[in-house]
């Protein structure tokens, strides 16, 4: 799988872009069909500390899946659109079954 990391207006850590790509092709376990995943990272401008906004949307054969999650750090961001990922692939799966 190609995973693309982009982020808007700040350059991301290595150790970041290491935790995202680690994190996306784990989700190579609940569908074998993955062919490409693009990781957005964006600051939101609000006042509140959570204001990291992460977006990863997977090119699978058929359709796009897409998460959006904004939390107060990217690793958690990312966490919580591969768990929500996780589900909609686990969907595709039974459905194509």
């Amino acid at each position: 799988m190609n995973v693309t990391i982009q982020s808007v207006k700040f350059d991301a850590a290595d150790k970041l872009k290491e935790f995202i790509e680690q994190k996306v092709n784990k989700l190579d376990v609940f569908f074998d069909g993955i062919i490409d995943a693009e990781v957005i990272l964006k600051l939101d401008k609000s006042e509140s500390s959570e204001n990291k906004v992460a977006e990863i949307g997977l090119k699978v054969p058929g359709s796009d899946l897409f998460a959006k999650k904004q939390t107060k750090s990217f690793e958690e961001s990312i966490d919580l659109c591969c768990g929500a990922l996780k589900k909609q692939l686990i969907k595709k799966k039974e459905k194509v079954k």
